[in-house]
């Protein structure tokens, strides 16, 4: 099978294209014929090497943390899933293929009116929405959310699944960002190009942070005495937190097909919209991750493979 892999760390040009073996499943796994993968900053960071010492990977590797597509084959003891079925879902690496095995446990069945494109998409956002404000956040009817980045990939579906939580949503985007940010439901927008936060919101229960570096700093700022700060960018300062008498931490979502059903069913009751996307070439991996790493872009790319 056609796989992408990195021969090294460091720039997009360590990506390669290759021709390896069509992984083999264990019995609680399916194996699925790929058709769509999506880009996320993680892949990224696994590709320059920073990911070594917290998730340390061994090169060559095959990165990806999503797929779509047709379960071609079922383990022993897969029960809720069959060959021939549309599913998507994730795990860490090895899915930049065109074949990807996946736990059952974490893939879900995509739904007739999404395709394959949207549903790769989809994966990393709901798992990490659903982690971030139900599974840790715990967020109640009312509360005030500030997320950084809100209409990134992920930042455009956690705006709607808060808002079907009932939350009072800010975000902060750049200007080409503002209008899509009001189209899907947010309270208030920032522009962050032209605006400093700090300085129009505060008193806020939960910021979550998709943003890092400065912006995360600033970001205890906002928070009322108790509230809390979650990033997916980077790990908090603790010192800040302890100042500012905050919860502050970093968290890596876990994958579950119950978290995918979760997002399903607001996509059916009309409270979720896929968000935007850019397909590209599955060959064109490179130029793909070239493009999320120079920033402004609303949406996700995914990777097309035919």
């Amino acid at each position: 099978m056609k796989a992408i892999v990195y021969t090294e760390f460091g720039n997009s040009d360590v990506i390669k294209v290759i021709q390896t073996d069509k992984p083999k499943i264990s019995e609680d796994e399916v194996l699925i014929k790929s058709f769509a993968v999506s880009i996320n900053p993680a892949d990224i960071k696994y590709r320059k090497g920073l990911m070594q010492q917290r998730l340390p990977v061994q090169l060559p590797y095959i990165p990806g943390l999503d797929v779509a597509g047709i379960i071609e084959e079922v383990g022993s003891n897969v029960c809720r899933l069959k060959v021939g079925d549309r599913v998507f879902g994730g795990k860490h690496g090895n899915n930049y293929a065109e074949y990807a095995t996946l736990k059952e446990e974490n893939t879900s069945i995509i739904p007739s009116n999404i395709s394959f494109n949207q549903a790769a998409a989809l994966v990393v956002p709901l798992v990490t929405s659903y982690s971030f404000l139900i599974e840790n956040g715990e967020v109640k009817d009312g509360q005030k959310l500030l997320i950084q980045g809100i209409t990134g990939g992920t930042g455009q579906v956690m705006l709607q699944m808060a808002k079907s939580l009932g939350l009072y949503v800010i975000g902060t985007t750049s200007t080409s960002g503002i209008d899509l940010a009001k189209k899907l439901g947010a309270d208030e927008v920032i522009d962050y190009k032209t605006q400093d936060f700090t300085s129009f919101v505060k008193d806020i229960d939960i910021v979550i942070d998709l943003v890092g570096g400065e912006t995360q700093i600033n970001s205890f700022k906002v928070l009322k005495k108790n509230g809390k700060l979650f990033s997916g960018a980077m790990p908090p300062s603790q010192d800040l937190a302890n100042s500012y008498e905050v919860e502050a931490k970093f968290i890596s979502s876990g994958y579950s097909y119950k978290k995918l059903d979760y997002g399903m069913q607001l996509l059916a009751e009309g409270k979720l919209v896929p968000q935007t996307i850019t397909v590209m070439k599955f060959e064109n991996a490179a130029e793909a991750q070239d493009k999320l790493s120079s920033g402004g872009l609303n949406g996700k790319i995914v990777l097309e493979i035919n």
